[in-house]
């Protein structure tokens, strides 16, 4: 006969954020995130805490995706007739040890509030699905060791050497989790593979993305400048600010000040975690100007209502112009070559238009300033060069930046 308590199916399901609980110690904890998982709080007989007080402790019974509402009071109830025995069950318990698999999966839901975005945090199972769960997803936690992180990384480490770095890392993250929850002991196999030299080093050859020559940029604008398509409005912009794809695209309006002639990108759309402010020029109003008679949420709308431009449409646009060797990322590279050779902007102005961390942790903790108003003279010289106009501005010195 199935024991009984005062929650639900239904409201396992449903309750919102806090700790619920069943009755006899029995709680389900929902993060804020919806993440859902039981504990169990016993007193354990004749035992005593530092301060002299009973022992009371919680203990983790798993996910309530997981574990059912029914297998979650059989737990409870055989941790509370140990603890009534004076066992302890943190060193007594006998339950069934969860798969690699099963624990991952668990790991996953219970760090979503801290992935960087919702892409990142897929893209962090992924690996695990594609490259470990085939090898030693059905083995228990507790068994995996030396042997079985080989299977899962030489097969990919020197072919897919950064994949099989990542994956290396997640492995250890959820060895190191189980650790922490009791259920395994001694060193992570996968520090003392890394510590021991196991796996042959690999010399990473950096890949550079194809970027235009800074000369060819006027001739190849004035063709962009002649074409209505969105994708070129967008590929504009992306020249004119040096910015990756993804910032521009995920543009929307409400990030624009035309006024103070910023566009503050957010945290979450930045590779680097921190919002980013992009001074604009004269030639990047002008791109915007016309395109807030359209009324979308977003700035550059692709074919859906409110929905932006796909993230191979500028690239799309130059293969059909036929530029051949170029990608879209490549006029960072651009940019960087021409404010080196030509603007000689100093290095932390030149870098932080393109929202790369400039110097030590320490150093940026005490760099309070984005240096805006200098970045501000160094896209005024960029856009100036780029889109032909003739200006006093390009003739400022460099050391005024």
């Amino acid at each position: 006969m199935a024991l009984t308590g005062k929650l639900t199916k239904k409201l396992v399901e449903n309750l919102g954020a806090g700790r619920h609980g069943d009755g006899g110690g029995l709680y389900l904890v929902v993060d804020p995130s919806g993440a859902r998982r039981w504990i169990v709080r016993v007193v354990v007989k004749g035992q005593k805490n530092k301060k002299g007080a009973p022992l009371r402790t919680d203990f983790g019974l798993g996910g309530a995706d997981l574990v059912t509402i029914n297998q979650a009071r059989e737990r409870a109830l055989e941790y509370r007739r140990m603890a009534k025995q004076g066992l302890n069950p943190r060193f007594n318990d006998q339950r069934e040890i969860p798969t690699f698999e099963e624990f991952a999966q668990q790991v996953h839901i219970d760090r979503m509030p801290i992935w960087k975005n919702a892409k990142h945090g897929q893209q962090w199972i992924n690996t695990l699905r594609d490259y470990a769960f085939p090898k030693i997803g059905r083995m228990p936690v507790d068994s995996i060791d030396q042997p079985e992180i080989l299977m899962c990384l030489s097969p990919i480490w020197t072919e897919k050497h950064e994949t099989a770095r990542r994956l290396a890392q997640r492995i250890k993250t959820v060895l190191d989790v189980a650790k922490s929850k009791g259920l395994r002991s001694g060193e992570n196999p996968v520090t003392a593979i890394k510590e021991g030299k196991v796996l042959p080093k690999v010399v990473a050859k950096p890949k550079h993305h194809k970027a235009m020559h800074w000369q060819d940029v006027p001739a190849f604008y004035a063709e962009l400048r002649g074409r209505n398509a969105m994708a070129a409005k967008a590929l504009m912009f992306t020249c004119l600010t040096g910015s990756r794809t993804g910032e521009v695209l995920g543009m929307r309006w409400e990030e624009l000040d035309l006024e103070a002639r910023v566009w503050t990108c957010p945290a979450e759309r930045m590779k680097t975690g921190d919002d980013h402010r992009v001074p604009l020029t004269d030639e990047m109003l002008a791109i915007l100007e016309p395109l807030r008679r359209m009324e979308s949420e977003v700035v550059f709308e692709g074919q859906k209502r409110h929905k932006p431009l796909s993230n191979m449409s500028m690239l799309m646009l130059l293969r059909r112009m036929e530029v051949e060797g170029v990608t879209v990322h490549g006029f960072r590279s651009t940019f960087r070559d021409w404010a080196s050779e030509v603007a000689n902007a100093p290095r932390e102005v030149a870098e932080m238009s393109l929202a790369h961390k400039v110097g030590s942790d320490v150093e940026r903790a005490y760099a309070r300033s984005d240096l805006l108003d200098k970045r501000r003279i160094l896209m005024e010289r960029w856009s100036a060069f780029v889109s032909g106009r003739n200006s006093k501005i390009v003739h400022l010195r460099g050391d005024a930046l």
